[in-house]
């Protein structure tokens, strides 16, 4: 029996040496595959894939980003809508009257044509990065309505015409409402000038006129909170009443951990939902300290990030995603406000964005990008893949990229 039973053994033993030497090369072949499909940015889905039937998502950029490999490469991966953190900005395009400025502009345009990624443009009208010229008089005193109007209408039509081969929706006005007090609006120059809010009315009416084809949009930050989500629904729904072309309403999206509540974002989106068929969150970001909205004076340092703050914060974001999918019929675009924690306006001990300060994805970013969707969110995403006006902006990258090659 032992003369039978050892060249078995030794059979076996071979055998399952064998196995383990073709297990590893298979092992290591699938490695390889991953690698590849992962890419250079280390995901093997990005966004922008794990998105494609609810809304597009974006990212705001600037020139460092373009000339960072890495970024470069979340950039690819993620997303398939951009804006320009800062370089269409009316100060950044024109910082005199008839002084014009493309350069960066143009090359995150050319960026956006050569990847066939479609493009925001941000913004036209805004109280704050806008030239004093434009509400300086020919005398040296305050402008008149006419010459602010008249200003204003070169600007709107000289940048939209320019680039209206690739931005397929604008940020008309930002930030035009007040974020407390009685009066709707903010005290700015351009209402000081206006008398009013007929410069809202005028910006808009002017951005339709340079590109009939592109979605005009109000952007405001608090948007989700119900005094000011009020304020902003009244005067939306009023200028769409009266004939001002208005398509959508930006919601900016700067939150922290702790607010605004996912019940006042949802309330917000359904609300807007009944005046316009767009709704997009332009400038997203989540910090960790108490502070929120698009206040420029603010404080960049975060609360640390213990284990409980943590959960807090991939806790909102995974929340928000949620809201986001069940809303998938009327939102548009979903755009981060920067590609890593390392540039944001927040400051990166705020930890606001999916992307860390080396650039890696942090877990939040897995946990939104792997969800299983509810019925309702698959109902939502069933009828925002039918939406027209997405089917339209990704055309216009894609023409855009074709003719760039030329």
């Amino acid at each position: 029996m032992f003369f039978c039973i050892k060249p078995l053994y030794l059979h076996s033993r071979k055998a399952n040496i064998l196995t383990k030497y073709i297990h590893m090369r298979l092992f290591k072949t699938v490695l390889c595959a991953v690698a590849i499909v992962m890419g250079a940015s280390g995901q093997a889905q990005g966004l922008k894939d794990a998105y494609k039937d609810y809304f597009s998502v974006g990212v705001a950029v600037n020139m460092r980003n373009l000339g960072n490999d890495k970024h470069v490469a979340i950039i690819k991966n993620n997303y398939n809508s951009i804006t320009a953190e800062n370089d269409f900005k009316p100060q950044s395009v024109q910082p005199q009257e008839g002084q014009w400025n493309f350069r960066n502009a143009d090359a995150i345009a050319d960026f956006c044509r050569e990847n066939g990624i479609k493009l925001r443009g941000h913004c036209l009208a805004w109280h704050s990065q806008v030239g004093q010229w434009m509400f300086q008089g020919a005398n040296g005193g305050q402008a008149t309505k006419e010459e602010l109007y008249a200003r204003m209408k070169t600007h709107i039509t000289t940048v939209m015409q320019r680039y209206k081969d690739i931005i397929y929706c604008w940020d008309v006005v930002n930030e035009a409402v007040s974020d407390g007090g009685s009066d709707p609006l903010r005290n700015s120059q351009w209402k000081q000038i206006a008398g009013g809010d007929e410069f809202i009315r005028k910006a808009f009416e002017f951005a339709h006129e340079a590109d009939p084809d592109a979605l005009l949009f109000y952007n405001d930050y608090n948007a989700a909170v119900p005094a000011k989500r009020d304020k902003i629904y009244n005067m939306v729904k009023e200028m769409k009443e009266a004939g001002v072309p208005i398509d959508g309403i930006g919601m900016q999206g700067h939150f922290n951990v702790y607010e605004p509540s996912l019940e006042d974002i949802e309330a917000a989106i359904e609300k807007y939902s009944e005046i316009v068929d767009h709704i997009q969150f332009t400038e997203l970001d989540i910090r960790l300290n108490r502070e929120m909205g698009g206040q420029l004076n603010m404080n960049r340092q975060g609360e640390e990030l213990t284990p409980e703050r943590k959960k807090m914060f991939e806790d909102k974001y995974t929340g928000f995603f949620e809201v986001l999918r069940r809303h998938a019929d009327v939102i548009d675009v979903v755009t981060f406000w920067n590609v890593t924690d390392a540039d944001s306006w927040v400051g990166v001990s705020n930890y606001p964005l999916l992307f860390d300060r080396d650039a890696n994805p942090k877990d939040v970013y897995y946990k939104i990008v792997n969800f299983t969707p509810t019925q309702k969110e698959k109902d939502a995403a069933a009828k925002s893949v039918k939406k027209a006006a997405n089917k339209a902006a990704d055309e216009k990258a894609a023409l855009a990229k074709k003719n760039y090659r030329k």
